[in-house]
């Protein structure tokens, strides 16, 4: 159920443990991928939480090929964007959940997905799922698999691996909106207390902290996406009974006027933290020209999900094994109420990996590797 599908997450390549060694004279791979975020890119961390977000149930995953087609807690029915944009850059394995019990040794040095369904930078974010990992505990996770990397590599090595060789992507910001200030009756006090530029004020704060913290922990390549237009999600759509073109107004600006302000973050932290870059993904632009111009890319709907229940658009009940079920998954923007599906998936991945300063800047995925 969900965090919504805007923010978005990428898998970076990593090397095959047995070339290892060369990965410091090979400027083509790259070292670790460390995935932070929400339930775009969680690969299975909330299948170990007692909480009501969770993909780990069919047809989630049905055409998932690494599975064979069963759920793994990928909130998607095939691949994420981070799964396609690994592939592309010839990762061998994916990004092992932090929570996972097979997250131990050698196994690290692929990276770690710290992401949760439900997460949010504010604390207080996805609280109605009863149990989520939200940002400041995700870093803090990622303190305990830096330490490791000490001990695997020796600090030096370690240190080199981290800033020079590795990525860090970050997929955060639309569960702050939906499953935290707009959330009807939770919210209704915060908006109260706190306007919309005061709640984001308080976002970017614990955000630029966030960053920092990372960075004070030798991260130096960073990919953060910004959030979409998450008014235009089925789930919106359905519950407020718009029309096929018609998205939530007050939802979009939110995230337009959050997504202005997280561009000159970004620009200040790349002025202020030597040797660092911050690379923004326009995941907004990029998913309402999917939206909007469905057609064009070989998509029969951008409003209905292909996994779900309620009202015009499918939009109300979560996907699971009493979902109605649409007949071509690739003709589909959405998989489930939420998030996007495979084929979506592939489209947004190409963007980032080969397109221009409109949709990710100041470089592409492939030029950020090579920095």
């Amino acid at each position: 159920m969900a965090t919504i599908i805007y923010t978005l997450a990428l898998v970076l390549f990593v090397v095959d443990l047995s070339y290892f060694g060369k990965v410091a004279c090979d400027n083509s791979a790259l070292g670790a991928s460390f995935i932070f975020g929400d339930s775009l890119v969680d690969a299975g961390n909330n299948n170990y939480l007692p909480t009501l977000s969770k993909a780990n149930i069919k047809p989630n995953g049905i055409d998932f090929k690494a599975s064979g087609g069963n759920p793994t807690g990928r909130y998607t029915n095939g691949r994420t964007i981070g799964d396609i944009v690994g592939e592309e850059l010839g990762q061998p394995n994916y990004a092992h959940p932090f929570l996972s019990p097979n997250t131990t040794g050698k196994a690290i040095l692929y990276g770690v997905n710290y992401a949760s369904g439900g997460g949010g930078i504010m604390n207080g974010t996805g609280r109605i799922f009863v149990n989520r990992l939200g940002m400041d505990i995700q870093i803090d996770y990622f303190a305990i698999t830096r330490k490791q990397f000490d001990k695997l590599l020796g600090a030096s090595q370690a240190r080199d691996y981290i800033m020079k060789k590795s990525i860090f992507s970050i997929t955060i910001g639309a569960n702050d909106f939906l499953n935290n200030y707009l959330l009807p009756v939770l919210s209704i006090g915060a908006r109260i207390s706190e306007s919309p530029d005061a709640f984001i004020d308080d976002m970017l704060s614990h955000f630029r902290d966030q960053l920092t913290r990372l960075y004070k922990m030798d991260a130096r390549k960073f990919v953060i996406g910004n959030v979409g237009p998450i008014g235009c999600i089925p789930y919106q759509k359905t519950i407020n009974q718009l029309s096929e073109n018609e998205c939530v107004g007050l939802a979009n600006k939110l995230a337009v006027q959050y997504n202005g302000r997280l561009k000159d973050l970004l620009a200040q932290l790349n002025e202020n933290l030597p040797g660092a870059t911050f690379v923004l993904a326009n995941v907004y632009d990029m998913v309402m020209e999917l939206i909007t111009n469905y057609e064009k890319y070989g998509f029969t709907t951008s409003s209905k999900a292909c996994c779900g229940n309620g009202g015009q658009f499918a939009g109300i009940i979560p996907c699971g094994p009493t979902s109605t079920l649409c007949e071509d998954r690739s003709k589909h923007v959405f998989w489930d109420p939420y998030h996007p599906s495979e084929a979506a998936n592939v489209i947004i991945a190409k963007k980032l990996l080969d397109g221009d300063t409109k949709y990710i800047s100041p470089v592409n995925l492939r030029q950020l590797r090579d920095l």
